[in-house]
């Protein structure tokens, strides 16, 4: 990378995309997608768009992340989380630039008794951890250069997630 680098990040509309933009405002030359421009769900879209914007790196936010309704489209889950990551890394291994991806604790059943580390065993309960897992192993094969980042309550000052939704019951008066 010569000078300030450009880095595409997907999924800037959510929690952790609108976070990374602020993060990266001053790091380099920002691209921003939200699922309007990068539909997931249709992951052979995306080679053309990493193509168009030339990134140097690519910041995966974007994600299926609706749990319980996983379960009754897998095959969503399965193109957003496994399929799109797949194809982000390929993209990636072809231009050089470097992937860091979004993943989640799901892949883990949540029996162990202390922290999780990387070299625990995997074993998704369902199908959005089994569906992010498969994303997190094909980065893996693709090989390149990658970041997988495993996260575990996602909580900001929009969208919805745990900390408003409690601030919200607190408000109401239902806690």
């Amino acid at each position: 990378m010569s000078g300030a680098p450009r880095i595409l990040i997907l999924g800037s509309t959510g929690q952790v995309g609108s976070e990374l933009q602020k993060t990266f405002a001053e790091v380099g030359e920002i691209l921003t997608l939200d699922r309007r421009a990068a539909d997931l769900g249709h992951p052979e879209s995306l080679r053309k768009i990493v193509r168009d914007a030339k990134p140097d790196v690519i910041l995966n936010a974007a994600a299926y992340t609706a749990v319980d309704r996983a379960e009754s489209e897998p095959e969503a889950a399965k193109a957003v989380n496994a399929t799109a990551p797949k194809i982000l890394a390929e993209e990636a291994l072809r231009s050089g630039a470097i992937l860091v991806h979004y993943s989640t604790d799901y892949v883990f059943d949540g029996t162990k008794a202390g922290p999780w580390i990387e070299t625990d065993p995997v074993h998704p309960l369902n199908v959005y951890g089994a569906s992010k897992l498969a994303g997190e192993q094909a980065i893996t094969q693709v090989g390149g250069k990658f970041l997988i980042f495993r996260t575990s309550w996602v909580y900001g000052p929009r969208g919805s997630n745990f900390f408003l939704t409690m601030l919200g019951s607190v408000a109401s008066g239902i806690c």
